[in-house]
């Protein structure tokens, strides 16, 4: 077994949270198998009582769990910072993927998956995580009242600093970072997601992102869809 390490070189652990122990004990034998640490809760206080104390770089969260459900966790986590989570569920409902992804969760899978695609999804979104990148060249996109400080990890709008989960804010930083340039859908999630996960993952996250920084998210300026195609950003630098 090769350990699985970060940037640090540290083994990076993930918590996985389900009130069912015959899933808990697939997944960590799977997450161990690729080399991952695992560190397990069965509930949600147990779950946020071990953030607090442990380093832990990647949340594998059940919804439906006694007392506080997995939207609630996510909920407490983003509070707190950007540490990636993905919510398990044993229902494909749209309306639980779009609470999920709108409360700040990386993907959404449904328990039905392969324990090694629910692994492959657990590595793409470390791979991603922006836990530990160097900022870009650039620290400061200031387009007015929108203004991205890369080197701080931070949005401004209207001067008013705006939450961001580390997937809204690389989404934002793709876009802004090539004004007028058209991606594609599946060019954005690919990048973002890798090639698990479904595509309307990134519709959500969009429709998150116009909610923070349009004036009116139903009129988008900034974020402009090209139909049939994908979206382009239309912010104009100052110089």
């Amino acid at each position: 077994m090769t350990e699985t390490t970060g940037r640090t070189g540290q083994r990076q652990t993930v918590l996985v949270v389900d009130d069912e122990p015959d899933i808990v004990a697939l997944m960590r034998d799977f997450l161990e198998a690729e080399g991952y640490g695992v560190l397990t809760a069965g509930d949600g206080e147990t779950a946020l009582n071990l953030l607090e104390r442990e380093q832990i770089d990647c949340v594998l969260l059940d919804i439906m769990m006694p007392g506080l459900s997995g939207f609630d966790v996510v909920r407490r986590i983003r509070k707190d910072g950007e540490l990636p989570v993905l919510l398990l569920s044993a229902k494909q409902e749209d309306a639980d993927k779009i609470r999920g992804l709108g409360l700040g969760a990386d993907d959404f899978i449904v328990k039905s998956a392969t324990p090694g695609e629910v692994v492959a999804r657990v590595r793409a979104v470390l791979r991603r995580s922006r836990r530990g990148e160097t900022p870009a060249p650039e620290a400061v996109l200031d387009f007015g009242r929108l203004v991205i400080d890369v080197t701080a990890h931070e949005v401004r709008v209207d001067g008013e600093p705006v939450p961001f989960t580390a997937r809204e804010f690389e989404l934002l930083l793709i876009l802004a970072s090539n004004p007028r340039q058209i991606f594609q859908r599946d060019q954005l999630f690919e990048r973002l997601w890798g090639e698990y996960g479904g595509r309307h993952t990134l519709t959500v996250h969009i429709s998150r992102l116009r909610e923070k920084i349009e004036e009116d998210p139903v009129d988008p300026k900034l974020i402009v869809t090209v139909w049939g195609v994908g979206y382009r950003f239309e912010g104009q630098r100052r110089r």
